[in-house]
């Protein structure tokens, strides 16, 4: 934007309206920023121009004082050599650039953390559990793989009876300023790593990197209730940090295995309960199993299959609280099957003597054979 031509309004250069909040203001300047940015217009000069535009709009608008100036004065209100209020651009355009854009590009002015110093990574470690032990809770020790603080140079990757010296890059800063175009950008400096330090004498343990890794034995404690998907967190317990920094956490993915009888939904468990057609037609009592022991199930004469016994109190109670679930039996009715001769002529004379007494034996099979027979009379029509 050259000295002769005339300033826009900065809320038209935003595209913004003058009521626009903050987050507004900086989402307009993020959008038109990346859009007119020179590294991605080359040899585009009205694009650097536009680029300088918004910066300078968003610079006035974002900070408070000198917004209100604008809001009352205009672009006078801004203009140091007008006498306005403000204090005008000051053309720091790499600064405005790196406070939107930090968290896209990586480090941010005014960091305020000693360089080097990283919080050391967290770990995941899946551990598969019976279906018994995520009900009922237990204590498993697990061994897990994690970099953990040398003990020979207690951290610092140096060796024994030296330190590390301050990078004479980045003078300690763990960061240098590269220059692109009339900008420059903070960059994590490639001598130290960011770390602000270098090592000159190693240590032979762990390198130089300040980290050795070992197998841990732990001692998971799993709560009553948990489920596949759950989560238990054990503070400080993954890796080393790096400079100094914290350990991370470990946390332990809960896997529940597959059971032979029951399968679990939530709070109720669910088993199927095999039973011979006898058994269901004359009724009587089953023992059935449930994660506390046997218990006697009253079958009804007459009983179907797919019927669905609930067993109250006999589920699991949720690690997350609330009432404990049911056991929910279903009823399935076995066919008899490798019969011997005498075996087969009793069904037949028991199929003789049930079709002699009509339709009141199987209503439901009479039903529904009625049902197709209406069915297929209706195609006719």
């Amino acid at each position: 934007m050259t000295e002769t031509m005339a300033k826009r309004d900065y809320y038209e250069v935003l595209g913004i309206n003058r009521d626009a909040s903050d987050d507004d203001i900086k989402k307009a300047y993020r959008r038109l920023a990346m859009k007119f940015h020179p590294d991605r217009n080359p040899d585009d000069q009205d694009a650097e121009e536009r680029f300088k535009e918004a910066s300078e709009a968003y610079e006035i608008l974002s900070d408070e004082e000198k917004r209100a100036a604008y809001d009352r004065f205009g672009h006078a209100g801004v203009d140091p050599n007008a006498g306005g209020m403000g204090g005008g651009f000051d053309g720091s355009f790499s600064d405005i650039f790196s406070d939107v854009f930090g968290d896209i590009f990586g480090g941010a002015r005014g960091g305020g953390g000693r360089a080097g110093v990283q919080r050391g990574s967290d770990l995941r470690y899946s551990l598969g559990l019976d279906l018994e032990q995520a009900v009922a809770g237990d204590n498993v020790d697990v061994r897990v793989p994690v970099l953990t603080a040398c003990e020979d140079c207690d951290g610092s990757g140096a060796k024994a009876g030296t330190s590390p010296t301050t990078c004479p890059e980045c003078q300690g800063a763990g960061q240098i300023r590269v220059a692109q175009g009339f900008f420059s950008l903070q960059q994590t400096c490639p001598r130290c790593r960011g770390m602000g330090r270098v090592v000159l004498d190693p240590c032979r343990s762990c390198g130089g990197a300040g980290r050795v890794e070992k197998r841990k034995t732990l001692s998971v404690k799993i709560p009553p209730g948990v489920d596949t998907g759950d989560r238990i967190r054990l503070a400080g317990e993954g890796e080393a940090g790096i400079g100094g920094g914290p350990p991370g956490d470990l946390y332990v993915q809960i896997e529940v295995r597959d059971h032979p009888i029951f399968v679990r939904d939530g709070r109720n468990l669910y088993c199927e309960v095999p039973i011979s057609f006898v058994e269901v037609a004359l009724g009587g009592e089953l023992e059935v199993p449930t994660l506390d022991g046997r218990v006697k199930l009253k079958i009804p004469t007459e009983t179907q299959t797919g019927k669905m016994f609930r067993l109250r109190g006999k589920g699991v109670t949720p690690v997350r609280g609330g009432g404990t679930g049911d056991l929910l039996c279903k009823v399935v009715v076995e066919t008899p099957v490798k019969l011997d001769d005498t075996q087969r002529q009793l069904l037949q004379q028991f199929k003789a003597s049930l079709d002699a007494g009509g339709d009141k034996h199987s209503p439901r099979e009479t039903s529904w054979f009625a049902g197709v027979k209406s069915f297929f009379d209706s195609l006719k029509r």
